[in-house]
């Protein structure tokens, strides 16, 4: 040992810093870098927002939304409830509607409500997608007007969307990762939402995942399939109890259901869907023109833009996040492009939440590959968008203005029939009944036709015991039951010109 050179200071190497560990020490630059961004709770707030502010004011409750918000609004009778419809946007509506039926209220508490909605189901896929993937898949899917103008309506679609596309994601976070309880818990529980909002949705939604689980061997998981299936009898519990209590049975209520739709079988749909975009909210029977084919461009981008989104989510080695959500789009799209004679934009809701995700993803690799900004794609891309929004703000303005003025008239006719002596407790019937009732504070009875709850003889019946109304379009003639009554004119606004209603000699003005 060499005793001339000195040993270490003891207190020297205690006290010496460990440069290791100090590495290691995070920067506040790190910090923040893994902190979740709040970028889907800001896209959840901005759909809210938008409807708040180019949806909600001023804008009435269309004919269904008169149906399921009857149900539980207060001190209105609920209006006939008819073999397709399920409850559970009145169960959604039912606090607010509980305390008052007037519509913009449930507006507001629904736009708000639907806000959440998107962050909630966006959420479920943060361990799956870049945050910059579902933002912007969010984004895409919030401002087509079809998402706009039913977020804030008492209508069940989008709700089914935010199932679909949560139970999508739960699907694939479990067959991913076994640990994953969040995803064993919301997998049913998004099944069930689907369910009790449009059960025939949730058959479709279910069938390419339970069949993934069973078949394909990277998504193997047989468990999930009873998950799916108890979700399922969840959600429809009510509608199935209903089937039994007033329909004779699920395959009686099937087949109600279908008759009123017009019959289930093929029919190619894809046309009507087409000239719906321009703003019809029901194309039935759908013989129009197609005036306004510029509306549809993005529907025909839809296919070359969801296969690059499959693309390069194959390129960043998550294929199973751009195929299945395909797959349980087109699954769901199925019944209203094949199976029915009409179409209404917001049947395909639950296919745009899917298919956003995977044209998001496909973009998000145009204009940043590797996360590198490439400036002309970018441009080009924000010029494109710009021009789709501007085309659909325009069809939502057309819309909403048209709603608006039918509130206006349906207002007006009510407070005629209150002017005429048609005051709660009151009955209407004929052609608008449902929706006019509302507005009036009436209950509706039909004698024909799809909501049929009463006979003739029962309706002059109950004309001895509070006032009754029968509505009565332009040109048609009064039925049998009207014949005595006296015919007074309903307001000169374009809802109901032309339309007289009848009233048995009892009913005064007042």
């Amino acid at each position: 040992m060499d005793e001339s050179r000195p040993l270490p200071d003891a207190r020297a190497v205690r006290t010496a810093p460990a440069p290791a560990r100090a590495e290691r020490r995070p920067t506040p630059e790190s910090r923040s870098a893994s902190r979740p961004r709040p970028w889907l709770a800001l896209t959840g707030a901005a759909f809210a927002l938008l409807q708040l502010a180019l949806v909600v004011p001023g804008t009435g409750l269309g004919w269904d939304e008169t149906v399921y918000a009857s149900q539980v609004a207060r001190d209105l009778p609920a209006a006939f409830f008819s073999a397709p419809r399920a409850r559970g946007i009145t169960y959604l509506i039912a606090p607010v509607a509980a305390l008052t039926p007037d519509a913009t209220a449930l507006r507001i508490a629904l736009a708000v409500l639907s806000g959440a909605g998107l962050w909630a189901a966006l959420r479920v896929w943060r361990p799956l997608l870049p945050t910059r993937v579902l933002a912007l898949g969010g984004a895409l899917f919030a401002t087509l007007w079809i998402t706009l103008y039913y977020g804030p309506q008492v209508m069940p679609n989008l709700w089914s969307a935010y199932g679909a596309l949560a139970a999508t994601g739960c699907f694939l976070r479990a067959v991913q990762d076994r640990g994953d309880r969040r995803a064993l818990v919301g997998l049913p529980l998004a099944v069930a939402v689907v369910a009790l909002m449009r059960p025939p949705d949730a058959a479709w939604l279910v069938l390419v995942p339970a069949t993934a689980a069973l078949v394909v061997p990277r998504w193997r998981r047989p468990a999930l399939v009873p998950l799916m299936a108890g979700g399922l009898l969840l959600g429809a519990a009510d509608w199935l109890v209903e089937a039994y209590a007033h329909y004779g049975g699920l395959l009686a209520r099937l087949h109600r259901a279908a008759e009123i739709q017009g019959g289930i079988g093929w029919h190619l749909a894809v046309g009507a869907q087409l000239r719906s975009l321009d703003g019809r909210g029901l194309c039935r029977p759908c013989d129009v023109p197609w005036t306004h084919p510029v509306t549809a461009v993005w529907w025909f981008a839809l296919p070359p833009l969801t296969a690059a989104g499959v693309l390069a989510a194959r390129r960043a080695r998550r294929t199973a996040t751009a195929v299945l959500p395909v797959a349980v789009a087109a699954a769901t799209a199925v019944p209203y492009l094949f199976l029915l004679d009409y179409a209404a934009p917001r049947f395909l809701l639950p296919a745009y939440a899917l298919l956003a995700l995977s044209v998001a993803d496909g973009l998000c690799r145009l204009v940043a590959p590797e996360g590198q900004l490439r400036p002309r794609p970018a441009a080009l891309l924000a010029v494109a968008l710009a021009v789709h929004l501007v085309v659909q703000l325009a069809v939502l303005t057309g819309n909403t203005a048209r709603n608006r003025h039918m509130r206006r008239d349906f207002t007006a006719a009510a407070d005629a029939l209150h002017a005429l002596g048609v005051r709660p407790p009151c009955v209407l019937s004929g052609d608008h009944a449902v929706q006019l009732a509302y507005y009036a504070g009436c209950a509706s009875r039909q004698t024909a036709g799809p909501d049929v709850g009463t006979t003739p003889e029962q309706l002059v019946a109950e004309a001895a015991r509070r006032p009754v109304a029968l509505l009565v379009p332009p040109a048609a003639a009064p039925p049998a039951l009207a014949r005595g009554w006296r015919p007074a004119p309903l307001p000169d606004v374009a809802s109901f010109r032309g339309y007289r209603v009848y009233l048995p000699p009892a009913t005064t003005a007042r």
